[in-house]
């Protein structure tokens, strides 16, 4: 129903950012990877629809035609409009896009990275999602972020005239140097400039060495020395109760201006949520294209390309092209059922009662209820209080096998 494509180039890479990334003269100038990899993209695209179409795939419904395609990263939009119509006419054809789409592409602030969003648009694209993160000076040069604050609500207002039918921003708060009077500015001002959707991630700072997720067929990159050095000052700059405090404040500032929090770190006016990530959270099935990226067949099947460039140029380059080095999980039974639950609770609108009710989840609700982290309709959906999605981690630990 979905189809995530992954496009691993930036201009530079912030230290915070666990993303699949290649920079510098792998994104710009005469060294550039970009036409190697869209090459083996189309490769791959073909490649996995061959594979949806196969003879032995299980019998049943015809396959629908895709409700969203996101173009994440990485930054998409240092692509040419020309390459992001090539992209989308591809999966048309192959995949079929429905009518009414949504069709998402990331892209960054700075004039020199913000691509030529009227021809995006023109190439099909309807939603723009901003990499802002901050509008104070201080917070953005010390995540590492190349554009200005105004750079930011230009990106919005060009946006507006290419015609694009949404536009979201990304924000990121418990960052170092952080203040509340400097949270509500950032929120302040995006709201002001008429953003249809906000996500606002608390600044994560995870190891994917430690966890194993960056060797030949990991999903990450290894960490790089500076940025592994910036993460451990940082990661001691932060403060949990401030994060939560930010978060209510954001909470507050957004629903005020008509923002209805939908997910625990997304915002949106009424008809402008992401219907790409909410296909992640309904447990729909997705297909992903692109160096590190994860597809789920919405049976218990996850599947991702592992994130090495060369890796996955190689084998789509071959002849004949192959699939890209990766790997496959199998959920069992019970995982699948708390990840269905979690995935729900996320949600504004929670879970049924149909899985409330599964012993493992009604064991976990039972705490969450006794700590005012749920409450239950009258109709029997279970969902989470704001006290909930504050402490949403614990409830969620006790409701994993």
């Amino acid at each position: 129903m979905a189809l995530y494509v992954h496009v691993p180039f930036c201009v530079s890479i912030c230290p915070y950012c666990d993303f699949v990334v290649y920079a510098g003269r792998s994104a710009r100038g005469s060294g550039a990877r970009i036409e190697p990899f869209l090459a083996a993209l189309h490769a791959e695209l073909d490649l996995r629809a061959d594979a949806l179409e196969s003879p032995t795939r299980q019998p049943g419904p015809a396959r629908p035609t895709l409700r969203t395609v996101y173009l994440g990263g990485g930054t998409p939009s240092l692509l040419t409009a020309r390459d992001v119509a090539a992209i989308l006419d591809h999966v048309a054809r192959r995949f079929g896009i429905a009518a009414g789409a949504e069709v998402t592409l990331e892209a960054n602030p700075g004039p020199d990275e913000r691509g030529d969003l009227a021809g995006f648009a023109a190439a099909g694209v309807t939603r723009l999602s901003l990499g802002a993160q901050s509008l104070a000076p201080s917070e953005l040069r010390r995540l590492g972020r190349r554009h200005a604050p105004d750079d930011v609500l230009s990106a919005i207002s060009e946006a507006r005239r290419a015609g694009m039918a949404s536009v979201s921003v990304d924000l990121l708060y418990d960052v170092p140097g952080q203040t509340p009077a400097s949270w509500r500015e950032t929120l302040r001002r995006v709201l002001e400039a008429g953003v249809d959707h906000v996500s606002a991630y608390a600044l994560t700072l995870d190891d994917p060495d430690a966890e194993g997720l960056t060797g030949p067929t990991g999903d990450h990159l290894p960490t790089r020395p500076g940025a592994r050095a910036w993460r451990e000052q940082a990661r001691a700059e932060q403060d949990e109760d401030r994060a939560a405090d930010l978060y209510a404040e954001a909470d507050g500032l957004l629903t005020e201006a008509g923002l209805r929090w939908y997910e625990l770190s997304n915002w949106a006016r009424p008809g402008h949520e992401s219907r790409h990530n909410l296909a992640y959270w309904h447990h729909d099935p997705y297909e992903a294209a692109g160096p590190g990226a994860h597809a789920f067949d919405g049976l218990g099947t996850r599947r991702w390309n592992a994130a090495r460039l060369d890796g996955y140029v190689a084998a789509l380059a071959a002849t004949p092209a192959r699939l890209p080095p990766g790997g496959v999980e199998h959920l069992d039974a019970r995982t699948l059922a708390a990840e269905e639950a979690i995935l729900g609770l996320r949600v504004r609108e929670g879970i049924g009662r149909h899985v409330a009710e599964r012993p493992a989840v009604a064991e976990a609700l039972r705490w969450g209820r006794g700590h005012g982290l749920i409450e239950d309709d009258p109709g029997g959906r279970v969902a989470l209080t704001l006290r909930g999605r504050l402490l949403s981690n614990e409830l969620f630990a006790r409701l994993l096998p």
